[in-house]
């Protein structure tokens, strides 16, 4: 039998008051959420033909990349409160109730592929805005993660609705492709 340890970063954060369990599924979600609409944002992108599809692949490009970003931002986070993903990839990506965001019926139908996309990032902004809730002046580590993947998408939802509703958003093309100016601190992969 393994001794279990003393894990302070974990104890403060209950003496604090965060249910750590309902943190970790939560963050785990998240993940799923993340990783799933990378897969389908780079499925979706592809599908983006034609003058008005080419004119939008690039927002669509950071985005995608950015939630590759907010994928990996969370990880380190789950596993120091003791949390884990799951092992079945297909349960890992189920979990996350992403089918939505599959080609629509006329896959090239640009219009709807920016609704689908504007769906989630919006669905993401209510995720990670529970995350913040629940670690706000509890977990700063956490949060410190939450808050930064939670203005990235504030951002997204910006792009998607200016480009479907000509709401202006102030929207700046990113320095280049990935570069996540809030979560980069978060997550090595994308350099």
């Amino acid at each position: 039998m393994t001794e279990k340890p003393n894990v302070v970063g974990v104890n403060i954060v209950k003496q604090n008051g965060v249910n750590v369990d309902e943190l970790i599924k939560q963050l785990v979600y998240n993940a799923s959420v993340e990783f799933t609409a990378y897969y389908y944002f780079t499925n979706l992108r592809a599908h983006c033909t034609g003058e008005q599809g080419e004119s939008i692949k690039g927002v669509i490009e950071d985005a995608r990349l950015e939630d590759l970003s907010h994928f990996e931002s969370c990880l380190s986070r789950i596993y120091e409160l003791g949390g884990s993903l799951p092992n079945d990839a297909q349960q890992f990506i189920k979990m996350s109730g992403c089918e939505f965001l599959q080609l629509p019926k006329k896959k090239t139908d640009v219009k709807e592929i920016m609704k689908k996309c504007l769906l989630a990032e919006q669905g993401a902004i209510v995720n990670w805005n529970k995350v913040c809730k629940m670690t706000y002046g509890k977990d700063p580590a956490t949060y410190d993660v939450a808050k930064d993947v939670l203005r990235e998408e504030i951002e997204h939802e910006a792009w998607f609705l200016e480009l479907l509703y000509g709401r202006p958003s102030g929207h700046m093309r990113r320095k280049y492709s990935g570069e996540r100016p809030h979560t980069h601190k978060h997550s090595r992969s994308l350099g």
